[in-house]
């Protein structure tokens, strides 16, 4: 399905938008195995043909889905300091996923991506291009001197994320501010050190 031919506010943006939203609650409630396109046709109260028709598929739905959140996430800052954007990137990971809901969701579509080959795919691309979308405060910080030259700068962005997932998939910590906070300013400490620039890693 070609997002782009949605029409705003149309029946096909309409329906596609309570599709979606059935399909996230039904994730957040059951898992992906329990993932049912019947069921979700009836939470959306439209007709099972056309989720049928329009989605074919768990993984199609799932992907879509994807693609919407990407869709609807919030735009990156651009404050003129890495640690400031870092620290707003990490800050809009981190109340994603403590929210209740969408913490729960992320859950589920990892769990998707690990069962089902289409679903990974479509989680590779909503992750690419989020940290494409943020990769541009870590290119401008090595434009301003602030970091080493050939810095890797999705490379950084990846590094602020992952310590917020490691406790939303393992360690079960809390996904606060202050975590937040540190996994930015980590990544950053990082980056101005080099550890992300190839000409100063060892052979």
């Amino acid at each position: 399905m070609a997002v782009g031919a949605i029409r705003p506010g149309g029946r096909t943006a309409r329906v596609r938008a309570a599709v979606l939203r059935a399909a996230g609650d039904a994730l957040v409630e059951h898992g992906y195995e329990h993932l049912d396109l019947a069921d979700v046709a009836r939470r959306a109260e439209v007709g099972k043909t056309t989720v049928y028709r329009r989605w074919g598929t768990v993984a199609g739905l799932v992907a879509d889905l994807l693609t919407d959140m990407a869709e609807h996430s919030s735009p990156r800052a651009d404050t003129g300091s890495l640690i400031e954007d870092l620290r707003a990137n990490a800050r809009l990971v981190q109340r994603t996923l403590a929210d209740p809901r969408q913490g729960a969701l992320f859950r589920a579509v990892i769990v998707a991506a690990a069962c089902n080959p289409a679903a990974a795919e479509a989680l590779h691309r909503f992750y690419a291009v989020r940290i494409a979308e943020w990769a541009p405060c870590v290119e401008q910080a090595v434009q301003r001197a602030e970091l080493p030259p050939g810095t890797d700068a999705c490379d950084v962005v990846r590094a602020v994320s992952a310590p917020l997932y490691y406790r939303l998939l393992i360690s079960g910590d809390p996904i606060d501010a202050a975590a937040a906070d540190r996994a930015a300013e980590a990544a950053a400490s990082a980056a101005r050190a080099g550890v992300y620039a190839p000409a100063s890693r060892p052979n």
